[in-house]
């Protein structure tokens, strides 16, 4: 019964230490985007929450440290449209973001 306690605390010191929280910046607008990023970063391997907020722009991740970085998060999410710590999209998922979503204002001079 000892060496099964041992056991269980190891494990659960290891786990505990390997997940680590962290912030990352990721451009969006509204609830719609709200979703799609945090079903991209929640969707990264290792990933365990993840909240987005517009107001700040960051997403607050808990993460496990061995099995993902921030990197791979802001990769995922770059895919679904979102820049992501300095992570640009492709043209190609930023053009299939809703209206609502596209975070890109045009420039009085077209650009």
């Amino acid at each position: 019964m000892k060496i099964k306690l041992v056991i269980m605390l190891f494990f659960a010191t290891t786990t505990v230490a390997q997940t680590q929280k962290e912030s990352i910046d990721v451009r969006g607008n509204c609830g719609m985007c709200k979703k799609r990023i945090e079903k991209a970063a929640v969707g990264t391997k290792g990933v365990k929450y993840a909240n987005w907020t517009a107001e700040t722009q960051q997403l607050t991740l808990i993460y496990n440290a061995k099995k993902t970085s921030t990197k791979s998060v802001a990769k995922n999410i770059a895919a679904v449209g979102h820049e992501a710590d300095s992570i640009d999209a492709s043209e190609e998922a930023y053009n299939a973001l809703p209206a609502c979503c596209m975070y890109k204002s045009v420039s009085a001079h077209g650009g």
